[in-house]
């Protein structure tokens, strides 16, 4: 490792002003020392990644499904090295990496795979027909393109699967879009390590240079560099409200407004109901207290919220939840910038009215440690207060106690936005309490039955995502070959001729892709 930022294929360390990764777990600063990019390499790499569109927007399918395998097999290739270092940035155990690594190198194939069979570009023809009366119609057809250059930001919870190689930079580059990632300064080394398999994918499958850079930056100045720079067209983002946020507000600011794509966090609410509470709610309290501790609850699925009925049962419940939570070790987080701001969400929401705390989980026994801890509230005072239904990121839940059905229906039709909303009960339950679902599906990306919101499955139908303050863009996912889509834009071709129709549009679908032709799917 250089500690240097990748403009292209070209290592830079321009800029004076550097930072080291530190071990969570020890404390200890890690080498090498990492140049923060200056805003001249930031826009040398915009530069150089504009100039590679015009090459790489033209690309075949399949000439980018290769690149995207390649880049997994590089990954994969990097071994030890790659798993030592991201244990060392972030405290994670080696098993967590595994899962991590094995996973990012599917979300690429999957892509590849999306690629190869070619119709997601959504082709539409509406074929001339000149005799039509009263007017002709002209000869219309329609496909995705690519936005151009893209940048992205790194995730400091999964240093991996929402990283360099991430699920961002797997859709841009799978739309054709050159991208610029901002590397998360948590975790420099296994950044760059992860940059150096995309470039060497690159060069074996012939792309050209540009087609990715990665710049690196402790503080806000070098990402707000790739927003603001005027050949970016859309961003990428996993992190904070406040971040992600910032971020928008300054695409939103541009003289050319661009989208971003900004997953800011979730209390992802679950609803226990009466029937689920009496036949299973011993259980469902194990789970429940496994799924708050996962990963010391540095998941943005993360489940913040717990929704019951104030009864003998939901009682029971907290009890059995208490004494699981109470028996919680304490873990390291990612960072001790994170375990502080932990701390402080915990202090701040147990000082809000009405609000008891029931358990804490076993004592941290070294500093960047978090305890689990289980807060309640009734829902009157719930209702009455928004930042109860703030994130508090890592290993905690409130459980809001509803009086009746009429109480916890109104939790939800106050809810904000959300990634998902779980909802455990019995089929009677379930059909007894339509109107909830109905109500939860207009909060979030993904509704959940019987089941954790923790765990989100890389598929063609998922979608991670939901509608603000969940994210800045309700209408799409950052999970998933869906994904694609943020970074595309429709195009229409009017009276074109044969020859100059891309192969997607042709009259012989050269490609064999599913279209709509005038009205009708076939190939």
């Amino acid at each position: 490792m250089t500690g240097h930022n990748f403009i292209g294929k070209t290592p830079s360390a321009i800029g004076t002003a550097t930072f080291h990764a530190v071990n969570p777990t020890t404390g200890e600063r890690l080498e090498p020392a990492y140049h923060e990019a200056t805003l001249d390499e930031v826009d040398a790499a915009v530069q150089k990644a504009a100039a590679a569109f015009a090459v790489f927007c033209k690309k075949s399918g399949s000439e980018k499904a290769l690149f995207l395998e390649a880049i997994a097999e590089e990954i994969m290739a990097l071994g030890n090295a790659l798993g030592d270092r991201y244990c060392a940035e972030s405290g994670l155990p080696r098993g967590r990496f595994e899962g991590e690594r094995g996973r990012t190198a599917f979300q690429l194939r999957l892509f590849a795979q999306l690629l190869r069979d070619g119709s997601w570009v959504n082709a539409r023809i509406d074929p001339a027909l000149p005799d039509r009366q009263p007017l002709p119609r002209p000869d219309v057809r329609s496909m995705e393109h690519p936005l151009g250059p893209v940048g992205v930001f790194g995730a400091s919870n999964f240093p991996l699967a929402f990283s360099v190689a991430g699920g961002d930079t797997a859709s841009a580059l799978a739309a054709g879009c050159t991208v610029v990632v901002k590397a998360h300064p948590a975790h420099p080394g296994t950044c760059e390590l992860v940059a150096s398999a995309i470039l060497a994918a690159a060069e074996k499958t012939g792309m050209p240079d540009g087609v990715f850079s990665m710049v690196h930056g402790s503080s806000t100045v070098v990402g707000m560099g790739i927003v603001q720079h005027p050949l970016i067209k859309a961003v990428g983002f996993t992190g904070s409200f406040r971040g992600g946020k910032a971020l928008f507000d300054a695409a939103a600011q541009r003289p050319e407004p661009i989208p971003v794509y900004a997953e800011m966090g979730s209390t992802n609410p679950v609803f226990i109901l009466p029937g689920a509470l009496r036949q299973n709610g011993g259980d469902i309290a194990k789970g429940m207290a496994a799924s708050v501790t996962l990963g010391v609850g540095q998941f943005c699925t993360n489940p913040g919220l717990t929704i019951l009925e104030k009864t003998a049962e939901g009682k029971g419940f907290l009890e059995n939840l208490s004494q699981n939570i109470e028996s919680a070790a304490a873990g390291v987080m990612l960072t001790s910038g994170i375990q502080q701001a932990y701390q402080r969400g915990i202090a701040e929401l147990s000082q809000q009215n009405g609000v008891t705390a029931l358990a804490k989980g076993q004592p941290a026994s070294a500093d960047n440690r978090a305890e689990a801890h289980l807060l309640t509230v009734d829902a009157a005072d719930f209702l009455t207060n928004k930042k109860l239904e703030e994130e508090v990121f890592g290993p905690s839940t409130l459980a809001v106690q509803t009086g009746n059905r009429e109480e916890l229906l109104s939790v939800a039709q106050n809810l904000g936005g959300h990634l998902t909303a779980s909802v455990f009960g019995t089929p009677d339950d379930l059909e007894n309490h339509r109107d909830l679902l109905d109500l939860l599906a207009q909060k979030v990306g993904r509704l959940v039955i019987n089941a954790y919101p923790t765990g989100v499955e890389v598929c063609h139908a998922m979608v991670h995502g939901g509608p603000y303050p969940a994210t800045t863009e309700s209408r799409s996912t950052s999970v998933g070959t869906a994904a694609i889509t943020r970074f595309t834009r429709p195009v229409c071709y009017q009276g074109f001729p044969q020859n100059l129709l891309p192969d997607e549009l042709k009259d012989d679908n050269p490609l064999n892709v599913w279209r709509l032709w005038d009205g009708e799917r076939r190939k």
